[in-house]
């Protein structure tokens, strides 16, 4: 059940963001959010399943992806994590959506995961792939696991000059090698790498996303626009809407969260979808379509099952 969409835009914030929007007009609002090095495919064969029980489902680029762009040349283009956020409230402002299922993995997610810790009150319910998805530059030295380590390898990479090189020469094989490692399961053919890779031709893809790669490690300052939600994230705060956090038992980048569960305040749920890597929501459409109706009906909103 795989959709050809049709992009819309508008203004939101500091972008005039690209976007997908499926479902009728009047339905219960869902944004879904995509990660590096992905795109709003990720949810082609999840949108129409949520569209067949009641939802307006939105899939937006980020920033640095696809047709969305910065409005203005002089706008830092940065990939830190309150930037993301930002961008997705400000859709939510623009799209006139005052409550939005939201639901996300790798950098869409943790856009989700700040909004509904930051801004509840936006936010019906989270559907998070890795669960606790903000990130805790302050101790960002810290060094993990040497499994967990050599996993990395691709960030240490961008940190340096060579590494932005080497993604502004080779994106779309980066990105092919990552989307293996990733998901050591998931057979994807060549042309539907080629239906995602296109969306990294933006020319903003590879600042935003050295950007990113570095200021989560603080090697780098952030825009001075977003330094009150980086301040108000040094205190990772608790995220108390219903949840529901996923992992994948093959994720390649991921060694499984489960033991996030102490910064979830309301309702959660983290599930193990087995065999899946990272892309969870395009390797496992059906289970991601329904964890997102199971998170909605947490919090308290009827709904129909997922169209398999």
């Amino acid at each position: 059940m795989t959709i050809i969409p049709t992009i819309h835009s508008i203004e939101a914030g500091v972008l005039r963001v690209g976007y997908m929007e499926q479902g009728p007009a009047d339905g219960w609002p869902c944004v879904l959010c995509h990660g590096f090095p992905y795109d709003i495919h990720a949810y082609a064969e999840v949108a129409p399943r949520l569209t067949a029980a009641g939802a307006r489902v939105i899939v937006p680029y980020l920033r640095g992806y696809g047709p969305t762009a910065f409005l203005s040349p002089e706008t830092p283009r940065s990939g830190e994590q309150a930037a993301l956020a930002a961008d997705l409230l400000a859709l939510l402002d623009a799209l006139g959506l005052q409550r939005a299922v939201l639901a996300g993995y790798d950098w869409g997610g943790r856009a989700a995961c700040i909004v509904a810790a930051l801004w509840p009150e936006r936010v019906v319910a989270l559907v998070s792939g890795n669960a606790y998805n903000l990130q805790d530059i302050p101790r960002s030295w810290e060094p993990a696991a040497p499994e967990v380590e050599a996993s990395l390898w691709y960030q240490y990479y961008f940190h340096a000059e060579r590494g932005r090189r080497g993604l502004a020469r080779n994106r779309k094989g980066l990105a092919r090698l990552l989307w293996r490692m990733w998901s050591p399961s998931w057979a994807f053919d060549e042309p539907t790498f080629e239906r995602s890779a296109a969306a990294f031709n933006n020319d903003d893809f590879v600042e935003v996303v050295i950007h990113s790669y570095r200021h989560r490690f603080g090697l780098v300052p952030g825009d001075p626009a977003y330094a009150h939600i980086e301040t108000r994230l040094t205190a990772q705060p608790p995220i108390g809407v219903p949840t529901i956090a996923i992992d994948g038992s093959a994720d390649g980048v991921n060694s499984g969260t489960a033991h996030h569960a102490e910064h979830f305040t309301g309702r959660y749920e983290h599930r193990v979808f087995d065999g899946a890597g990272h892309n969870l929501p395009q390797e496992r459409p059906v289970e991601w379509a329904q964890a997102v109706l199971d998170a909605r009906s947490a919090a308290g909103q009827s709904t129909v099952p997922a169209a398999r």
